[in-house]
């Protein structure tokens, strides 16, 4: 404690300047974080491809708008389609056949589907660094010397906000939400009261999709590259959010991934015997450290069992 009192840089413009670089960065893990707590909720799998289909997402998003010279905004809409129907077609072709009590043969095939689809992006668009144009306009909406809180961070975070309250209005106000809720809890049940289950988690990977697409488009323009390897480690931090917040609570990730963003951003850049290129080390270090001391996360439901 002693030597982490000594290290820790006390000016308070560089202070805020991280707290706000934790928060810009941690709304769009939160969002990432989002999409794999709704695939898990409703089938206890963690989906190792969300990111790439993300990945994909982004370079849909930059072929319309760099490419074609279309409106970021409606690229970025195009391609959330173009995503979600990708993950509903391979929620029905390709794990639809398993066992979904069975988790390590779809825990292998969203592993392929990673691989699969990074080196298409990577085919089809090359590994040359890109750039992908911000959805909010440039300029700082306040700066007090070295910290500065710019327009894309501002409506990143409340695109965010905004993401989930949408999702929570989804699950809690509508005949789809319901269903999925139910189909979360069991699906033995669901099955039985006439909810399609099928039908339902084919939604859910949609839903999904779209929501990693746009949290990909959110990051990549503040990561300033685009690259096949741009979401790999975005991808860590997500589900360290996503195991601090709670695998199963959709509130729980955003707050995760935001609660990650600024571990990343102040204590591990305010500390001076830390690194900064153990960031993702930092990262995987919160998720082995939730597991081990409250698995179910901070806003996660315990699991109850009978006895």
């Amino acid at each position: 404690m002693f030597l982490l009192a000594v290290s820790v840089d006390t000016d308070p413009e560089l202070l805020l300047a991280r707290v706000l670089d934790g928060l810009r960065f941690g709304s769009g893990y939160g969002a990432l974080a989002l999409a794999l707590v709704m695939i898990y909720k409703a089938t206890g799998v963690l989906n190792f491809a969300q990111g790439e289909l993300a990945l994909l997402g982004i370079y849909i998003a930059w072929a319309l708008s760099v490419g074609w010279g279309w409106p970021i905004i409606i690229a970025v809409i195009l391609a959330m389609f173009a995503t979600a129907t990708l993950a509903a077609g391979i929620e029905r072709t390709i794990i639809r056949p398993f066992d979904p009590s069975n988790h390590l043969p779809l825990v292998i095939v969203t592993l392929g589907l990673f691989l699969a689809i990074n080196s298409f992006v990577a085919v089809t668009w090359t590994t040359d660094l890109k750039a992908l144009p911000s959805m909010f306009p440039k300029g700082n909406v306040f700066a007090v010397g070295v910290a500065h809180l710019t327009w894309s961070g501002l409506g990143m975070f409340i695109t965010v906000l905004v993401m989930l309250g949408a999702v929570t209005l989804l699950l809690n106000r509508t005949k789809v939400g319901l269903a999925f809720r139910a189909v979360s809890s069991n699906i033995e049940s669901a099955e039985l009261v006439g909810i399609k289950v099928g039908q339902t988690l084919q939604f859910g990977w949609a839903l999904a999709a779209a929501i990693g697409t746009l949290a990909g488009a959110l990051l990549v323009p503040e990561l300033q590259v685009l690259d096949p390897n741009v979401m790999l480690s975005t991808l860590v931090f997500a589900f360290a959010g996503a195991a601090l917040g709670g695998l199963d609570s959709p509130k729980g990730a955003v707050i995760g991934g935001i609660l990650v963003g600024l571990i990343r951003n102040v204590v591990v850049q305010s500390v001076s015997f830390i690194p900064s290129e153990l960031s993702v080390g930092a990262a995987v270090f919160v998720i082995l450290l939730v597991l081990l001391v409250k698995p179910s996360g901070l806003f996660g439901s315990s699991k109850v069992v009978r006895v």
